[in-house]
C-alpha cells in the first residue's frame, strides 16, 4: 500500500474514533460513563482562548474578564481537500432541567461556513437560551461547536471557564466558587487529559493551576520557562510545548499571519534549540490529536466493559419495574409475571440449583446468602452439634474433677449419689436393686432442658435466613414500591402465619419429650444401654487387675492362676443393691437421652423447618394467587406512581443510548481492532503497549502569553487523578 493510502485510512481511523467518543457525548453517555476528553483550564486571561483559537482558527473573545460561564466543547474534524470548512453549533444539556427545558435546549442549534461564524456571538445567544442572567451566570450545559474542513486536526476539547479568586462587580467570589467547581467535576473523571493553560506574562507560582511559589524576575522567569519546556525543572511525563500567542496589538492580524510570526520567534534566540515537534501551533495541533487519540485507544476496552456493566444494571432495573401498566390488565399480567418468576426462584433455592444469575457468586457473602439450601444446611448442621455438644443440663463424666468445679460437669460417683438419693424419695413396689421406671423420666426431663432455647436460637436464624432470601428474591422481581405493597398487605403477612406455625411445631415437638414419659421402640436403645454398660464395666474390670497385680499392665504378660482371676472378677460386683440400681438407672437414662436427641434433631429440620416452612415458601406469591385477587386489590399493590413511570423513561433512555454507544464501539473494535490501526504514540509507546500503561498518572499542561513571549504546553500529573493537559508557558523576553 502506498504511503498516502496509508495515510488517509489512518486519518479515517483517527477520525471513527474521535466521532464514536464524540457521538456517545453528544448523546449524553457522559452522564453514566465517563469517556475520554481533553479539558482545558486556566485562570482568566491566561491565553487559553488564544491558544484554542491557535488550534482551531476560530476568533475566540478575547480581553474580557469573563469570557465564558459555562463548558464549550469544540469539535474539529479533518475533511478532504476540496471540502469547505463548516461549523455546527448545539446545546447538549445539563443534568437538572426539565423535559420541557431539555426540549428547548436541544433545539437550538444552527449551522454556518466558518468564516461566518462569530464564537462570541454564539455565546450571547446560548447565554440566552440558557436562561443565563446576573442572578444566574453558571450552569452546566455545554454549548457544541463542531468545525470541519481540511485545515482542521482530529481533535476535541472541551474548554471550561476561567478561574478566578478575586472578586468584583461583574463576578462574585461564590461564583468564583462554582467556577473552580464546575472545572473540578470534570477534572475528576478519570479519563479526563486535562489542558491546563498557565501564562508566561506571570509568574509561575501565581498561576490559578499550579502550586509553585518562587518569586522571578522578568528575565529569570524566561530562564525558567525554557528549562520547564526542556522538562528540567518540572518534569511532566510527556514534556511541554512551546507556542506564541498574539498580543494586544497583534489581535487583529490574520492566522497566517500569527503562525508566521511564532515560526520567526521560535527559530531565534533561545528558543531555537527546541525540538520542532516540542514549539509552534502546527506541531501542538497534531501531538494534541495524537495524545487524544492513543488515550481514546488505551480507554476503549474499559469504556467498552463500563457501558456493557450499565447495561445489565439498566436491564436488571427495567426488568424488575416491568412494562407500562397503566391498566388492570397489565397491572394483573406485571403480578403474574413477577409471581411465576418468584416461585421460580425461590424453589430454586429452597432446593439448591443455583444456575440462574440472581444466585451470584458463591464466594461473596451476598451470593452465599441468596442460597437458602446452603444456609439451611449449614444451620441445621450447626444446630446439631451444638445439641451434641451442649444439650445436656449436665455432662457426667467418670472421674472426680480435680480443681475448679466446671459448671455443667459432674462426677459420675457423684451423680450416683444424687441419684440413689432420688430414688430412695421415688420408691414404688420394686424390689431392692431395681429402680421405678419413673426415675428415668425425671432424669431425662432435667438434662433436656436447655433443648427449647437450643430450638429457639437455630429457629431464629433459619428465619432470618428466609427472611432475607425472600426479600432479595422479591427485590429482584419486582420494584420497591410494588416489593413494600407485596410485603406489607400479601407476602409478609403470609411469611409471618409459616413462623408461627414452625414456632408451635417446634414447641409441640418439645413438649412431648418434656411433659411426657419416656416412650421408645428402638432396638438402638438397647445396644446403646450395653454399650455404656460395657465400657464402664472395661474400665472398672482394668482398674480392677491394677490393684490386685502389681506386675499387671495394658500389653504385658504374666503367670497366674485361674482361680485367682476367677476371684478377682467375681469380688468386682455391686455389694450394694442401691448403687448397683442407680448405675442401672444411670446408664437407661443416658441411653434414652441419645436415642432421643437424634431423633429430636431429625425433627426439627424435617417436621418442623421443612414441612412447616421452607416447603411451603413457594407458594407466598404464585399466580394462582394473583389471579384470585380482584382488580381493586391488583391496583392497590401493582400501579405505577409518578416516580416509577420517570424512573422508566429515565432507564428506556439510557439503555438506548447505551446500546447505540456499544453498537458503535463493537463495531469499531470488530472492524479496527486497536493493534489494526498502526498508530505510534508520540511518547514512543504503541497504542497496544499504552493500554497497560498506567493512564491515570498522564497529564498536559500549557500557558499562554501574548508575542513574542511563547506559550509551553507541558504533560503534568495531577496525583493518581486524570490524566491532564496543560497549556504553554511563555517566557517574557521584554522587561
Amino acid at each position: 500500500m502506498a504511503p498516502e493510502t496509508t495515510k488517509d485510512l489512518q486519518s479515517q481511523d483517527h477520525k471513527v474514533l474521535m466521532d464514536i467518543i464524540d457521538g456517545l457525548r453528544s448523546k449524553g453517555v457522559s452522564r453514566y460513563i465517563d469517556l475520554p476528553q481533553i479539558v482545558a483550564c486556566g485562570g482568566q486571561s491566561s491565553g487559553k482562548s488564544s491558544v484554542l483559537q491557535a488550534i482551531s482558527g476560530l476568533s475566540f473573545p478575547v480581553g474580557t474578564n469573563l469570557t465564558t460561564t459555562f463548558a464549550t466543547e469544540l469539535v474539529l474534524r479533518r475533511t478532504t481537500e476540496t471540502s469547505e470548512e463548516r461549523c455546527r453549533v448545539s446545546i447538549q444539556p445539563g443534568k437538572d432541567h426539565s423535559d420541557d427545558q431539555r426540549k428547548k435546549l436541544e433545539a437550538f442549534g444552527f449551522s454556518t461556513t466558518f468564516d461566518e461564524l462569530d464564537v462570541g456571538n454564539v455565546a450571547d445567544r446560548a447565554r440566552d437560551a440558557m436562561a443565563l442572567t446576573d442572578a444566574k451566570r453558571f450552569c452546566d450545559d455545554v454549548l457544541r461547536i463542531e468545525v470541519s474542513g481540511p485545515t482542521q486536526p482530529h481533535l476535541t476539547i472541551v474548554d471550561l471557564p476561567g478561574l478566578f479568586t478575586a472578586g468584583n462587580r461583574d463576578q462574585s467570589r461564590e461564583e468564583g466558587q462554582l467556577v473552580k467547581s464546575l472545572v473540578r467535576s470534570y477534572m475528576k473523571n478519570p479519563r479526563s487529559i486535562i489542558l491546563a493553560v498557565v501564562s508566561a506574562k506571570s509568574q509561575f507560582a501565581e498561576q490559578s493551576v499550579t502550586d509553585q511559589t518562587p518569586y522571578l524576575s522578568v528575565r529569570k522567569m524566561e530562564e525558567m520557562y525554557f528549562k520547564l519546556a526542556w522538562n528540567e525543572d518540572v518534569d511532566f511525563r510527556l514534556g511541554w510545548h512551546v507556542v506564541v500567542n498574539r498580543d494586544y496589538h497583534d489581535r487583529a492580524i490574520s492566522n497566517t499571519e500569527r503562525d508566521e510570526k511564532e515560526v520567526a520567534f521560535l527559530s531565534s534566540g533561545i528558543w531555537n534549540s527546541l525540538p520542532q515537534s516540542h514549539k509552534g501551533v502546527a506541531a501542538l495541533r497534531t501531538r494534541l490529536s495524537e495524545v487524544l487519540r492513543d488515550h481514546i485507544i488505551a480507554q476503549l476496552p474499559r469504556v467498552v466493559t463500563d457501558i456493557e456493566d450499565g447495561l445489565r444494571e439498566c436491564t436488571d432495573r427495567l426488568e424488575r419495574l416491568g412494562d407500562a401498566r397503566g391498566e388492570a390488565d397489565e397491572q394483573r399480567k406485571y403480578l403474574l409475571n413477577a409471581s411465576h418468576r418468584f416461585s421460580s426462584l425461590i424453589r430454586s433455592a429452597v432446593y439448591g440449583s443455583y444456575g440462574d444469575s440472581f444466585f451470584g457468586n458463591a464466594r461473596e457473602d451476598e451470593g452465599y446468602h441468596k442460597r437458602l439450601r446452603a444456609v439451611l444446611q449449614n444451620t441445621l448442621e450447626d444446630f446439631a452439634q451444638d445439641m451434641r455438644k451442649n444439650g445436656q443440663a449436665r455432662d457426667i463424666i467418670d472421674f472426680s474433677v480435680e480443681g475448679p468445679e466446671i459448671e455443667g460437669q459432674v462426677s459420675r460417683s457423684d451423680y450416683l449419689a444424687e441419684v440413689r438419693r432420688l430414688m430412695r424419695r421415688n420408691r414404688g413396689c420394686e424390689l431392692p436393686g431395681t429402680y421405678n421406671p419413673l426415675i428415668i423420666t425425671e432424669l431425662f426431663h432435667e438434662q433436656c432442658q436447655p433443648w427449647a432455647d437450643l430450638v429457639e436460637k437455630y429457629s431464629t436464624r433459619i428465619i432470618s435466613a428466609v427472611d432475607s432470601s425472600v426479600n432479595s428474591i422479591l427485590s429482584h422481581v419486582v420494584d420497591e414500591e410494588t416489593k413494600d405493597r407485596l410485603w406489607m398487605g400479601h407476602i409478609g403477612e403470609a411469611l409471618e402465619k409459616l413462623k408461627t406455625v414452625l414456632r408451635t411445631k417446634n414447641s409441640e415437638l418439645l413438649t412431648s419429650h418434656e411433659t411426657a414419659h419416656p416412650i421408645t421402640y428402638n432396638y438402638y436403645l438397647t445396644e446403646t444401654v450395653q454399650k455404656i454398660e460395657a465400657k464402664r464395666y472395661e474400665k472398672d474390670l482394668r482398674r480392677t487387675l491394677e490393684q490386685n497385680f502389681d506386675t499387671y499392665a495394658p500389653g504385658s504378660e504374666f503367670r497366674v492362676s485361674f482361680n485367682r482371676i476367677v476371684d478377682v472378677l467375681t469380688s468386682n460386683r455391686h455389694a450394694d443393691m442401691g448403687d448397683f440400681g442407680a448405675a442401672n438407672a444411670v446408664d437407661m437414662s443416658e441411653a434414652y437421652y441419645k436415642v432421643t436427641l437424634k431423633r429430636v434433631v431429625d425433627d426439627v429440620a424435617h417436621l418442623a423447618v421443612e414441612n412447616c416452612l421452607t416447603s411451603k415458601l413457594p407458594e407466598l406469591f404464585t399466580p394462582e394467587s394473583v389471579a384470585e385477587l380482584s382488580d381493586e386489590d391488583i391496583k392497590q399493590l401493582a400501579a405505577e406512581s409518578e416516580d416509577t413511570v420517570a424512573e422508566r423513561e429515565a432507564l428506556l433512555s439510557k439503555l438506548d443510548v447505551l446500546s447505540k454507544g456499544l453498537g458503535g464501539l463493537k463495531r469499531l473494535t470488530r472492524h479496527h481492532p486497536p493493534v489494526q490501526f498502526g498508530f505510534r504514540s508520540s511518547h514512543g509507546t504503541s497504542s497496544e503497549d499504552e493500554d497497560s500503561v498506567d493512564v491515570e498518572e498522564k497529564a498536559l499542561s500549557t500557558s499562554s502569553s501574548p508575542s513574542p513571549r511563547p506559550d509551553a504546553v507541558h504533560l503534568v500529573r495531577e496525583g493518581t487523578g486524570p490524566s491532564c493537559m496543560a497549556p504553554v508557558c511563555q517566557p517574557s523576553m521584554v522587561p
